[in-house]
């Protein structure tokens, strides 16, 4: 299956499993998947992720969705910067999402970050997506 926007398709696969109230999602393994998911985990968004291979050269990313009392932990997750409509912000730009309760991701030339982050070190970047 080929994917136009693999972070975007991720992004599907974990607001879809939390509306099914699935435990775990699989999504195809990518250094971009990890590096969002790394974010993800690190603000406890999710409880965590890990890769296993299907077959040679063939890897999935297996990941650990979070609830809390029974309700998803993400109550939103959106793409923000589209294949179609790149959406880039440099660091002075660089609002907060939901008054500082949820965060932008983005990828900056340091590497993937939340906006709080790209701030503290004054570099802007592409704002891959917002979760709250």
């Amino acid at each position: 299956m080929i994917v136009n926007d693999p972070i975007g398709d991720m992004l599907t696969r974990i607001r879809n499993g939390q509306r099914a109230g699935k435990s775990s999602v699989l999504s195809p393994n990518s250094k971009a998947r990890r590096a969002v998911l790394d974010v993800l985990a690190r603000e406890g968004y999710i409880r965590g992720y890990r890769t296993e291979t299907v077959r040679k050269g063939i890897e999935n990313i297996h990941i650990e969705l979070k609830y809390h009392e029974g309700q998803p932990v993400i109550e939103i997750i959106q793409r923000v910067s589209k294949p179609g409509l790149r959406v880039y912000s440099p660091s002075k730009a660089i609002g907060s999402y939901m008054s500082g309760l949820g965060i932008y991701i983005l990828s900056t030339p340091k590497g993937v970050m939340t906006d709080v982050d790209a701030k503290q070190q004054g570099i802007g970047g592409e704002v891959l997506c917002r979760v709250y």
